[in-house]
């Protein structure tokens, strides 16, 4: 009798190209596991949303498993605890799961399943699951590797699967259950099949204008392909996705039409999606600690609560600001221009903490990656020390990207009646005491002061002795260093992210 094989699903919900369960297969019996464990969804970077979207893949990756002959165990608990259970009971001696990289809370979860291996004599199998390598002594070679990762053949899914012994499975646990709110009614939903679909449809037809539209929060909405809370959750691989954009490439090879130019864009963006992952994976103190270290102290460690609130619900008075915020918190997605600026006007303008304002878009994003998540609102507050300090000013980039107001007026419909010239800044508008004070807030903040006075600090960091001495050795250890090519940023340009 083959030892029986646990393969641990995380965030890689899928059958098609998975090359632990692959794997597992391959070495004995398996009992497919997802476990749910409430100290994850207890952490400042969980919500709601986060859980529907994953119990929806959980129902499509429990039909898929089902097809192959296994029956998904969900279990409730610690993941040590759920993990010695199954060995007792069912003499699981093997587990096989995906490297993760994932928060502070998973890594030290992950350590502990480690320690507990080596106690109890099981032996864990961790494999990559996109280009992102574990214990990397340095980035030269890396992205040659992880385009070479990428054009490998996908995880054949695999036939005549031997199910391990019948395990009992726990009743999947509401979200109140776990005391997470927020369901987010209008956000995207989870598994396989809309994974599949998103890409389908953004290949075919919604991408052709992709890298024109994607800076609108409005065009970007249709314009791109959505593939990113299927990334983040693992319903579709990032292998897969570079694959199919390729072969689209090339069905598409002459055209003059805009498809050219925008599956570049998009190849380049999943190529940056492993590059800024890496980073987290390499220092995974990057979630709790600046970039560079003397950005540290720079903001005041305990946030001003009106204005954190206030940028939160959506009510600083900025009105695109605003219109951004409360999008994000009805749909659970934002294109990538409008997510810079609102993390950008959080720190710049609000003077908030990258610590502080972090976790409120994590829980708003459906999408929430931590391995891009971290480093870009890094990359955003100006505390990487190797990133083009990028101030938006909000008022342009409402007249940039909303000119007819129609975004700006469907978030924020208490400015309905303000006329164009005055929307982005209603404070200038002759009649603005008819709104602002009443219906709709006045500014928080006076954006071109607080700039200013912003620029003002953040610059007078970099003029300190050794300072570019520590930027430079952060450059060659998390930089890019593939050569520049068209449509790929240099490393301290701000990276997009827009799927």
């Amino acid at each position: 009798m083959r030892d029986v094989v646990i393969c641990w699903f995380k965030r890689d919900l899928r059958v098609v190209d998975h090359p632990a369960l692959a794997r597992a297969a391959a070495l004995g019996p398996v009992i497919p596991l997802y476990i749910v464990e409430p100290g994850l969804w207890q952490q400042a970077d969980a919500s709601g949303r986060h859980y529907a979207f994953v119990v929806e893949c959980l129902e499509a990756l429990r039909r898929d498993l089902a097809d192959l002959g296994l029956a998904l165990a969900v279990r409730r608990g610690e993941a040590v605890g759920v993990l010695e259970t199954l060995r007792r009971d069912h003499g699981a001696t093997r587990l096989v799961s995906h490297e993760e990289t994932g928060n502070a809370w998973t890594f030290a979860r992950d350590r502990r399943v480690a320690a507990w291996a080596r106690a109890q004599g099981v032996e864990w199998t961790q494999l990559p699951q996109c280009g992102v390598a574990r214990r990397l002594p340095g980035r030269d070679g890396w992205q040659r590797a992880r385009d070479g990762f990428v054009r490998d053949a996908p995880a054949a899914v695999p036939q005549g699967l031997q199910p391990g012994p019948f395990t009992s499975t726990d009743r999947m646990p509401d979200a109140a259950d776990l005391g997470l709110e927020d369901a987010c009614p209008q956000r995207q939903k989870g598994g396989r099949a809309r994974a599949e679909r998103a890409l389908e449809g953004f290949l075919q037809t919604r991408g052709r204008c992709y890298r024109k539209a994607m800076s609108s929060p409005l065009a970007g909405a249709r314009a791109c392909s959505r593939l990113s809370p299927h990334l983040a959750f693992g319903t579709i691989s990032v292998r897969e996705a570079v694959q199919a954009a390729s072969a689209r490439q090339a069905a598409l090879t002459g055209r003059r039409d805009g498809w050219a130019g925008s599956l570049r864009s998009f190849q380049s963006r999943l190529a940056w999606r492993d590059h800024f992952i890496q980073k987290l994976e390499d220092e995974p103190a990057l979630e709790h600690r600046c970039m560079h270290p003397a950005y540290e102290g720079l903001r005041p460690a305990v946030p001003d609560r009106v204005r954190l609130d206030a940028w939160a619900a959506g009510e600083t008075g900025l009105p695109f600001v605003d219109a951004c915020m409360r999008s994000l918190r009805a749909t659970g997605w934002l294109n990538f221009r409008m997510r810079s600026m609102v993390m950008a006007v959080a720190s710049y303008h609000l003077w908030l903490d990258w610590r502080a304002s972090g976790p409120v878009l994590a829980r708003y994003f459906t999408d929430y990656e931590p391995g891009i998540h971290w480093p870009q609102v890094q990359m955003q507050s100006g505390t990487t020390g190797i990133n083009t300090i990028r101030i938006y000013n909000p008022v342009k980039q409402g007249g940039d990207q909303d000119p007819a107001g129609v975004f700006t007026r469907r978030w924020v419909p208490e400015l309905a009646d303000v006329p164009d010239a005055y929307l982005q800044a209603p404070w200038r508008w002759p009649r603005a005491g008819c709104v602002l004070g009443q219906a709709y807030p006045f500014p928080i903040v006076d954006p071109v002061a607080a700039a200013r006075a912003a620029r003002q600090a953040v610059w007078a960091v970099r003029g300190q002795e050794g300072f570019h001495d520590r930027a430079t050795a952060l450059v060659a250890r998390h930089g890019s260093r593939k050569r520049r090519r068209p449509g790929i940023p240099a490393p301290d340009r701000q990276m997009r992210f827009d799927f």
